[in-house]
Order: C-alpha cells, then structure tokens, then sequence
C-alpha cells in the first residue's frame, strides 16, 4: 500500500524480527485467561452466594444480582474454554520472544518502582526509573539521564506538595531533608 503525503514511515532498528519463534500461541493465551476468568467466577459467586444470593421478604439480598452476573461470566468462560479446546480457530502466535522481551525491558522496571515507592518514596524511586529507561532502553547518556530525571522529580514535587498541596509517599531521603 502506497504512503499517502500525511504518512510518515520510519523504520525501528529495534523492532521485533518477523523471525523471532512465538514464546505463546493464541489458543494457549485464551485458554489460561477463559482458565482465570472461570476461577474469579467461581470465587466471586461463591463469596456472594454465602452472603446471601436469594430473595428475601424484603427484596434481593447483597449478593443476589452479583452471583447471577458471577453465573454468567462462568458460563460465558466455559463456553470460550470449550471452543478453544475443540479447536475453532488456529493457534497463530500471541507474542514472539523478541516483542515478550521487550514488554518485559517496560514491565518489570514498572514492577520494581511500584515496590521501591514503599521503601523510597515517590520521588526518588521516579528518579531512578526515569533515569534507567533513560539509559538503558533509550541508550541516552548518563549524565543527560540523570539530569533529567533530577528535574523530572523536582517538577514532581513542586507540582503535588507545593501548588496542588497532596500528600505524596516520602522516603529516607525526604526525611533527611525534612519534608
């Protein structure tokens, strides 16, 4: 298909191959999430059912509307888990191991900042997660990523204690210096 005038094309030298093999395929992926919607069904509509599913004197009970909506994603995951197994459509690959690597390079720095949050506060675990997708995923030198990320958490703090007065999580560093 010909570019018309207002597309761009640029090539990503970083791009997944067309080569790279299928780390899961579509029927895996649909089975494990119809597997896991069922389970959450299942849980749910018995949580609800023990607090009360039925109709009372009174009208419907806590639960009542819950569990049938629990019964409903039940069913609609075992009828998704039976046309997977039975084989209606073809087991086409989800991800390649190259596109899995690179959600995973985004994924797990994302994960660690959510826990150092806890134990660094916001500001310095931003610090430290803008300044590594800087330098490693964006191969940006240290210093321009370090750089950035100090006035990246400067305009964070100014931003949310001082003009909009929200309490953020603090860390050792934040209470060095008091604030």
């Amino acid at each position: 298909m010909p570019l018309t005038d207002a597309e761009i094309a640029v090539g990503d030298p970083q791009a997944p191959a067309d080569t790279s093999p299928a780390a899961a395929t579509t029927r895996t992926v649909e089975i494990v999430v119809y597997a896991m919607l069922l389970a959450l069904a299942l849980l749910l509509g018995f949580d609800n059912w023990r607090s009360g599913a039925g109709w009372a004197k009174d009208g419907p009970q806590s639960g009542y509307l819950p569990f049938y909506l629990c019964v409903l994603l039940g069913s609609a995951s075992v009828f998704g888990l039976g046309t997977v197994i039975l084989g209606r459509g073809g087991a086409k690959a989800f991800v390649t191991r190259e596109q899995l690597r690179r959600v995973m390079q985004v994924f797990v720095p994302t994960l660690a900042f959510v826990a150092l949050v806890q134990w660094l506060g916001i500001y310095v675990a931003s610090l430290v997660l803008v300044a590594g997708f800087m330098r490693f995923i964006g191969r940006i030198a240290w210093w321009k990523s370090i750089v950035t990320s100090v006035l990246f958490a400067a305009v964070m703090f100014v931003t949310f204690e001082v003009a909009f007065d929200v309490i953020m999580p603090k860390g050792p560093v934040e209470n060095f210096f008091g604030i």
